[in-house]
């Protein structure tokens, strides 16, 4: 961290030297970090709304053979603490499963097994970070 701090002060001014820096934890960065002056702007993606998850699941699921009982109004209630990531995995998930079962194309049951095998590896990483 001491190192970044004085790569970030540098010892003379670039305008050339441009840092880009992405956190998903947001919460436990060092406040020194942060200070003015190292990083100039602050863009905070927020996680998606019930329309943009829905929205989110249809377009990583339109290249898969998708049956028309899939209701994704329905799957983005489900999905209400879902970042766009782990609304891909859901639809990568279901694949997984209906190719499991030697189906030819995904229901609306694949992916709701989909959304708890999402769920239940979140609820591991939570537990890894405790």
């Amino acid at each position: 961290m001491l190192e970044l701090l004085n790569q970030l002060d540098g010892f003379q001014p670039n305008m050339q030297v441009k840092v880009i820096a992405a956190t998903n934890r947001v919460d436990i960065l060092d406040p020194a970090l942060l200070r003015s002056g190292r990083l100039d702007r602050k863009i905070e993606f927020p996680m998606p709304n019930e329309e943009a998850r829905a929205r989110i699941m249809q377009i990583h699921s339109r290249k898969m053979n998708v049956s028309l009982d899939v209701n994704y109004e329905e799957l983005a209630r489900c999905t209400d603490d879902f970042n766009g990531a782990q609304c891909k995995a859901v639809c990568v998930e279901a694949g997984m499963i209906a190719l499991r079962r030697g189906a030819t194309e995904l229901n609306h049951e694949d992916y709701m097994e989909g959304i708890l095998e999402v769920q239940a590896k979140k609820k591991a990483n939570l537990q890894y970070y405790a």
